[in-house]
């Protein structure tokens, strides 16, 4: 672990100097090293597996209603310019006898978006987890996100959201039951 964050100070100090700043400035002094533990953060999902994250928080349920988590707040760093993008996940799924801990859907969330990520992966990964883990008759999640590399460089469009959604079983395969779920995501939104 030292030997990474070191060789991780090592680059961003040599980035600095690269941009023409001085790393031994007093400002910049100890930049390398928050850089560094910054990045180890951002992409610690590569150091976690689902089972750990969902960590046996998985209950028999005789119920075949639709749960839905909206608003899952996420970041995530973009794979094509290393900038941020973050916004919100909304998971839904149909249970067939087992259920999930609330949290472990935030969870599931944060370590796929903890990696650098392009929008559409990281809806597909999140719905392809929440299927293996409880095999429920159908699973929809819809991302909403803001991109920085979209928004401070290139077209720089500051309102721009990009929305995504991959759905499975029940949501893709009946039309009502995918129209309940963007209906009931669309209900008191936050503003």
């Amino acid at each position: 672990m030292t030997n990474m964050v070191s060789r991780l100070e090592e680059v961003y100090a040599a980035l600095l100097e690269e941009v023409g700043e001085d790393p031994e400035r007093e400002g910049l002094l100890k930049t390398p090293h928050r850089a560094a533990e910054a990045l180890r953060f951002i992409t610690s999902g590569y150091k976690q597996n689902l089972e750990e994250v969902v960590n046996g928080a998985i209950f028999n349920e005789d119920s075949d209603n639709m749960v839905i988590v909206r608003d899952i707040e996420f970041f995530s760093m973009c794979e094509h310019h290393l900038f941020p993008f973050f916004g919100y996940a909304n998971i839904a799924y149909i249970p067939n006898g087992k259920i999930i801990g609330l949290s472990k859907l935030a969870r599931i969330t944060d370590m796929f978006a903890r990696r650098l990520q392009v929008q559409e992966r990281l809806t597909v990964q999140i719905a392809d987890a929440v299927q293996e883990v409880l095999q429920p008759l159908g699973v929809g999640v819809v991302i909403e996100a803001k991109h920085m590399c979209m928004m401070a460089r290139g077209v720089e469009k500051q309102c721009s959201d990009m929305v995504s959604s991959h759905v499975l079983g029940a949501f893709r395969e009946d039309r009502a039951t995918r129209a309940e779920f963007m209906n009931l995501l669309g209900k008191n939104r936050r503003e």
